[in-house]
């Protein structure tokens, strides 16, 4: 056997054994045999959150302080707008049906087709109407030719009740001096009762000649309702969604002639929850963006008084005029109501924080330049930052950095041109 494997064997089996189960003690031969100073542990500049307790005095070198950015902000009047999804829709919309039957004979009118108030969308064929009226005419000449023969008979019952009332009269007095009989008085009394009698009848034969006339005029003014129905028109400007119905059509009552939306002035119909309720008032400037850019303007004409059920909503209606009919119903639009002005400042959106608690907010300092969290409320998105409220007018806010200090940090900050 060679005897240098064999050392070389032993040497490796001793090195592991060594580096194995004698690393401490082989780390510390190593240190004792070479005294160099271990540098001293540096936090991580990224990652180290200096603590209230670690704060530097007032009077520290500022080389020792943590150095921030931050910038000087004063708050400014912006005009708070309250922000909905929603919808366009017409004005009005109808759909015209027919109130009777019969068959349309009038040639149609084609979807889109403008229409004003009072014209003719569809044209039954009248039938056997016409001679309807003009037998219900004829009816009522007649029943009015009746009413001169009333009021004759009641003439002629007149001159007899007058006649038979004299004739009594002298009847009585000439049995009062016994030249007559009262045989004869109570004759006369009972020709006086007939005429009286004969009387109510000719005037009961007017009120039915009346009566006649009413019902005539009745059925005159039916026919001509019922002829007025062969005409159905549009009751109010606008354009057709629908082609009105086509020649030839059996329409019942209650077919649909054509659909009408009115689209000028256009409503825009948005959502508004409770919590900002009270920040909407009818009359209220509002504008709108549709899908397709294009920004319109108009006012509130109408808040719901009562939430919906299911989303506790309440409904918003702006009209916006439309007078080149360029926007449709059913149009999805992002809608901003005007709001009361309020103070805020307009900061970056990176300078937003959260404390411990969970709260949004903004990290400042004060004059001994010493940080401190303030929660703010978050009023608008904009390209060039956030505008945040509930700061005071003048502030001084973290920028860069503020996630490596907490409140009685005293920090050297350097600043920035606030935006605006």
């Amino acid at each position: 056997m060679k005897i240098i494997p064999f050392l070389t064997a032993i040497i490796v089996v001793g090195a592991l054994y060594m580096l194995v189960f004698e690393r401490e003690s082989l780390i510390g031969f190593a240190q004792s045999s070479s005294p160099v100073e271990a540098p001293e542990p540096v936090a991580d500049a990224e990652t180290a959150e200096v603590t209230s307790e670690d704060a530097a005095p007032a009077d520290a070198d500022p080389s020792d302080l943590v150095k921030v950015v931050a910038m000087a902000s004063d708050a400014t009047n912006v005009d708070s707008a309250v922000i909905l999804r929603g919808r366009t829709e017409a004005a009005r919309e109808v759909t015209v049906a027919a109130e009777t039957s019969g068959l349309v004979v009038s040639e149609p009118l084609d979807n889109g087709t403008y229409v004003d108030a009072g014209d003719m969308l569809c044209v039954l064929d009248p039938g056997t109407r016409e001679a309807s009226l003009a037998e219900a005419r004829a009816r009522l000449a007649e029943a009015q030719g009746r009413v001169p023969e009333a009021e004759a008979a009641i003439a002629e019952a007149n001159a007899r009740l007058r006649e038979a009332n004299i004739n009594v009269e002298n009847a009585r007095q000439l049995t009062e001096r016994g030249v007559s009989s009262e045989t004869q008085l109570i004759s006369m009394e009972a020709m006086a009762e007939a005429a009286l009698a004969g009387l109510q009848r000719a005037q009961s034969g007017t009120a039915s000649a009346e009566a006649g006339i009413e019902a005539a005029a009745a059925a005159v003014a039916a026919a001509e309702k019922e002829i007025d129905r062969l005409s159905i028109k549009a009751p109010f400007s606008g354009l057709l969604e629908t082609k009105t119905a086509e020649l030839g059509t059996l329409m019942q009552p209650g077919s649909p002639c054509a659909t009408i939306v009115q689209l000028d002035p256009i409503k825009l119909v948005g959502f508004v929850p409770e919590i900002d309720r009270n920040k909407v008032a009818l009359g209220a400037l509002a504008g709108g963006k549709l899908t397709t850019g294009t920004e319109i303007a108009g006012q509130v004409t109408f808040i719901s008084r009562s939430a919906d059920e299911t989303t506790r909503t309440f409904r918003v209606e702006i009209d916006v005029p439309n007078a080149d009919q360029m926007i449709s119903a059913g149009q999805t639009v992002e809608i901003l109501v005007a709001s009361d002005g309020q103070d805020a400042h307009l900061v970056p959106q990176s300078a937003l924080t959260l404390d411990d608690g969970g709260a949004l907010g903004v990290r400042t300092i004060d004059a001994e330049n010493v940080v401190q969290f303030m929660p703010v409320t978050l009023l608008r998105d904009t390209a060039e930052g956030v505008w945040l409220a509930g700061l005071p007018a003048q502030v001084n806010i973290i920028t860069v950095g503020q996630e490596f200090v907490v409140d009685g940090v005293t920090v050297d900050p350097t600043f920035e041109e606030a935006k605006g």
